[in-house]
């Protein structure tokens, strides 16, 4: 019988085991990376869904993509850290696996809805009604998203 085999741990691994505050701290700026991320998300989702019908939603999404963008480049790494601290069990928890699902699907919509919907936004850009294809997706979208803050909150549970 052979024994379990145990993932190496990294000094800054090791470092937020040890710490009693470098953990919290990676967890919150992960928090705040994610906050910002979602909540330019939905802005943009909640505009192509018919609100504030008057801002350009080509405008919009100019303003709201260096955020999702900066977003991304705080929640991955320090995502990564938190995983890097207990990798064996996040990979057995499902809640855990549903979140990276949800977050593949996610892109996956972000990127179907460009190459999609959004080709023909200056038909709809101010004051018309988004095509159903895009509000149906960016309906999808707050769903989804919301769906990952509810597993990641689980996390702390299961």
């Amino acid at each position: 019988m052979t024994a379990p085999i145990t993932p190496p741990e990294f000094p800054l691994t090791a470092l937020m085991k040890s710490s009693t505050w470098l953990f919290p701290l990676v967890e919150t700026a992960h928090i705040w990376g994610f906050v910002i991320l979602v909540g330019s998300v939905v802005m943009f989702d909640l505009r192509v869904l018919g609100m504030a019908k008057t801002i350009s939603v080509r405008a919009l999404s100019k303003f709201l993509l260096p955020f999702s963008l900066g977003a991304v480049l705080i929640v991955v790494p320090t995502g990564a850290l938190l995983f890097a601290t207990q990798p064996t069990e996040f990979l057995a928890n499902r809640v855990f696996m549903l979140k990276l699902g949800l977050i593949f699907l996610a892109g996956c919509n972000a990127l179907a809805f460009h190459a999609g919907p959004y080709r023909s936004v200056t038909e709809w850009d101010t004051s018309a009604t988004a095509p159903l294809s895009a509000r149906l997706m960016t309906a999808a979208s707050i769903a989804i998203w919301l769906s990952v803050i509810l597993c990641g909150r689980m996390l702390a549970y299961v």
